[in-house]
């Protein structure tokens, strides 16, 4: 895959927000609270599908190759941390919201938040039974499926909607002014 400068500047710049995203948390087990969900569903939004999941990528290969960049120490052993699962789902989920956000001609909130809903089903869908391998198996924890769908979804989901509430509006207003000066660049 071939990319621009410019793209490759906007990949650095949201896997750089994920990060940050990381450590914006409030404390929680299984898993903290954090903005991470926020900066891939704008990754999404404003990067599409391709450039959204590659910034995840990114993200996560820093990660586990030691960058300080997870909300635990970083490194290999992390893809034994419950929370992994999420992270793969960053990925899937940049890429969803992103995928759909390029079909919309003129996005709006009802479109981009509909494509959030389902990024967000998307993290969900391989973070929680990742959760729940790990912590049954790896860790040898003695929880239940539903006890890991209630602290690792349920919890989560008040939160998530409004990241993709505050998503959808500063896309609303982002995608029209990239469209833009996408149509400016030689």
């Amino acid at each position: 895959m071939k990319m621009k400068t410019r793209d490759m500047i906007l990949v650095s710049l949201f896997a750089a927000l994920a990060a940050i995203g990381a450590f914006i948390k409030i404390p929680f087990t299984p898993a903290p609270i954090t903005l991470q969900f926020l900066f891939t569903a704008l990754a999404g939004i404003m990067l599409g599908s391709r450039l959204g999941a590659a910034s995840q990528i990114v993200y996560v290969v820093l990660g586990l190759v030691g960058a300080p960049v997870f909300t635990k120490p970083s490194g290999p052993s992390y893809i034994f941390e419950p929370t992994f699962g999420y992270l793969i789902g960053f990925i899937i989920s940049a890429y969803v919201i992103g995928k759909l956000s390029e079909n919309y001609k003129n996005p709006n909130f009802q479109n981009l938040m509909f494509a959030c809903l389902l990024g967000i089903v998307a993290m969900y869908a391989i973070g929680v039974p990742y959760l729940y391998i790990i912590l049954k198996y790896v860790s040898h924890t003695s929880i239940t499926f539903m006890a890991a769908l209630r602290s690792g979804f349920i919890l989560f989901i008040p939160g998530d909607l409004i990241k993709c509430m505050v998503t959808s509006i500063i896309g609303v207003r982002i995608i029209p002014i990239l469209k833009n000066q996408i149509l400016k660049t030689p």
